[in-house]
């Protein structure tokens, strides 16, 4: 099925879902009804399956043609010949010399003397390309770049507050204390002036800063082992796995950290640092007029800002795709992945976070506001390393990333409670 064909059984799927609740009135029978919702909830699984198959499919397509365009210009010089997509006599890369020396299983003794050349020589240039350190201890070797962008994709994808486009990033080369001056001047007004009168300075409309820090915590994935046997006969594939797999523990942890930390000894997330916006008036459940007082909880300069918007886990999103507003019509409105229109919430966008509560009691399970007054401070990219000796006959890889995040203006992002 192509893309196109799924995009538009999306959009179909959606439609039948909507008439299935649109059936649900005051006259309709409380079995019937709960197999209605049941219908549309079973619909709207089917809805994130597909959406989940098309990233899948976009994502498979990129790395395949990546993949590709690796193999015709970085393969291995063969010994006696000259290696397809690359000219005689040209010298080795780096990352050729890495994978080289993966399949003697870490020997680099048995590899050809351009190899090792660039093998010793490469190490230092990737590290600083890398902005990593301390990745060569003995027997370890400093894993390509390419790597590294994976691990960052991978981990922007797993979880949305490590999303630069989401939140705003502060990137430093060393993780030295920074101190975040905030300011929320939305209370204080101007006054009318009277003529011929002198102005008032008593420091009542003064400015007030307030101040934010942003440290750097450390967290790593512990080593993943793979076979010498693996990493000669799957050189692309292992490749894409592990740093799929390393982007994957490192964005688990950095998105709940940036969500639920407590901010102490660790990032203040967003959920924690946010102040109160609504209180639900239901223990397990919501209404489009809770969540429509929680927009309205966050000042107007806020919510116009582009970074203004929802966020919530796929349980609650599932449940307040089943409101009405007023006017009858479905406060949630589906995108367009073909024109990358995102789903929208009483006009905002919205992001799922897995790492938020669900609808039950005294639990924060919406969050609104100005995403771009929460600052993630990432400190250079995340750090990875092999290690040979240590696994040997077989190899081990690492990654860890330092990180921390605040909201500067705790005005700026508001939370819903259950009561």
């Amino acid at each position: 099925m192509s893309l196109k064909d799924l995009q538009d059984k999306q959009a179909q799927i959606v439609s039948e879902a909507r008439e299935r609740l649109d059936q649900i009135n005051a006259a309709t029978d409380e079995g019937r009804a709960k197999e209605l919702e049941i219908q549309h909830d079973t619909a709207m699984a089917e809805y994130d399956r597909l959406s989940a198959r098309i990233e899948r499919e976009q994502k498979q397509a990129q790395m395949e043609q990546r993949a590709e365009s690796l193999r015709a210009a970085q393969r291995p010089l063969v010994a006696g010949g000259e290696a397809a997509a690359q000219d005689a006599g040209s010298a080795p890369t780096y990352r050729a010399a890495f994978y080289e020396m993966l399949r003697h299983g870490g020997q680099v003794g048995d590899m050809s003397p351009e190899m090792r050349q660039a093998l010793r020589t490469g190490i230092v240039s990737e590290e600083i390309r890398a902005q990593t350190a301390g990745t060569t201890t003995a027997g370890g070797f400093t894993v390509p770049v390419e790597l590294a962008a994976i691990m960052t994709k991978s981990m922007a994808a797993w979880g949305p507050m490590y999303d630069e486009n989401i939140c705003t990033a502060l990137l430093t080369a060393s993780g030295n204390q920074i101190n975040l001056p905030t300011v929320d001047d939305t209370s204080v007004v101007v006054v009318k002036h009277t003529e011929g009168s002198a102005l008032t300075d008593d420091g009542g409309s003064d400015v007030t800063f307030a101040q934010k820090r942003l440290d750097a915590y450390v967290f790593d994935t512990e080593f993943i082992k793979f076979s010498m046997e693996l990493a000669q006969d799957s050189i692309f594939n292992i490749e894409q796995l592990l740093g799929e797999l390393l982007g994957e523990r490192l964005g688990r942890r950095a998105n709940t950290e940036l969500t639920t930390g407590d901010g102490s000894g660790d990032p203040n997330g967003i959920v924690t640092a946010s102040s109160l916006g609504k209180t639900a008036a239901a223990t397990g459940a919501i209404t489009v007029d809770e969540l429509i007082d929680l927009q309205h909880s966050v000042d107007p300069a806020y919510r116009m800002s582009p970074k203004a918007r929802f966020m919530f886990n796929d349980s609650t999103l599932a449940a307040v795709r089943k409101l009405k507003g007023g006017d009858g019509q479905y406060i949630w409105q589906m995108g367009d992945i073909r024109t990358s229109v995102p789903g929208t919430l009483l006009g905002s966008p919205y992001s799922v976070n897995q790492a938020m509560a669900s609808l039950a009691t005294g639990n924060k399970t919406v969050v609104y506001g100005d995403f771009a007054k929460y600052f993630v401070r990432k400190v250079g990219s995340p750090m990875i390393g092999v290690m040979r000796e240590r696994f040997w006959p077989d190899l081990g890889i690492a990654g860890l990333i330092r990180l921390d995040g605040e909201l500067a203006d705790t005005a700026a992002v508001k939370h819903l409670i259950m009561a």
